[in-house]
């Protein structure tokens, strides 16, 4: 499970990089880069891999990821498609962590964003006021002269330090050893999983793309993820199901066999187990957080 190193390159001109990606420039292999990332996603829904996380991602979340944090979004394909207005479309900015130098960062009032940039070594998830505000500020630094954009940046980081409006994605216990993970292997189960999760999925089937046996690939997936293969198709399954409740008008027997459950029990007891919330109250809550943000 050896994730990809990502190179980016800045223009000359510039420091780091930021830019928009639209429908299949979204998507990306499982990948780290020694760059921290501010990620906004402005239109689409899918599913996200950041360290040993799993779950939904969805219009309007804002992301921050420390150096070297590998991760990988996954959308439908409606959102890859130019020829829809469902077109996906995320902001990205690339920093060293560095990027105002030593000096700079030695200094006592840019103690919260050093505090902070160790912080995201884990991945988080912006909310509240915290997530329009720099998601509106990563916008407007699209069109903003070079020195005007570096300000923004160094404001964005502010906004999240002082205000803490963040949750850690990936766990403490999480340290992925990114020069011993077998890159192939991790990628064709991902892919397989992905591709798969809403039909029956056999661990000998898993195992045998990497031509392994079934308890070989159990302990091998373990060793490297921290977490059972099983655990992992479950997430992946609520993952999606989370999506399906908030942007489909399916019931809540539909999302459970579009997800591979054809044991709606089943299904209930793990999303709730997932996400504390069982289908229901999951959808009503979004909608409710949905129309109290509009209303603001």
């Amino acid at each position: 499970m050896k994730a990809t190193l990502k190179k980016t390159t800045p223009n000359p001109e510039h420091s780091f990089n930021i830019h928009k990606d639209i429908g299949h420039a979204i998507l990306s292999a499982w990948h780290y880069h020694p760059e921290c990332e501010l990620l906004v996603v402005k239109r689409t829904y899918g599913t996200c891999l950041i360290g040993d996380y799993v779950g939904p991602f969805k219009n309007g979340d804002v992301f921050l990821f420390g150096s070297n944090l590998p991760h990988t979004f996954r959308c439908e394909q409606e959102y890859l498609e130019k020829d829809t207005d469902k077109i996906g479309e995320t902001i990205v900015v690339l920093f060293q962590n560095n990027i105002w130098g030593d000096t700079f960062l030695s200094l006592p009032e840019i103690s919260p964003i050093v505090k902070l940039l160790n912080t995201s070594k884990l991945g988080l998830r912006l909310s509240g006021v915290t997530k329009r505000k720099v998601g509106k500020i990563a916008e407007e630094m699209l069109n903003e002269s070079p020195a005007r954009k570096l300000i923004s940046l160094l404001s964005a980081l502010e906004i999240i330090a002082a205000t803490k409006e963040y949750e850690i994605i990936s766990s403490n216990g999480f340290n992925l050893e990114v020069n011993s993970i077998d890159q192939s292997r991790i990628n064709t189960i991902f892919e397989y999983t992905f591709n798969n999760y809403h039909q029956k999925v056999a661990l000998e089937d898993v195992a045998a793309l990497i031509n392994m046996g079934k308890h070989s690939f159990c302990r091998y997936f373990k060793s490297k993820t921290k977490k059972t293969y099983i655990q992992f198709l479950m997430e992946v399954r609520i993952g999606n199901a989370c999506r399906l409740l908030v942007e489909e008008e399916f019931n809540m027997t539909e999302v459970g066999y579009a997800c591979g459950y054809n044991n709606i029990s089943h299904f209930y007891h793990q999303f709730k187990a997932l996400t504390k919330k069982n289908p229901m109250d999951y959808r009503s809550n979004y909608i409710k957080t949905e129309e109290k943000k509009f209303a603001e």
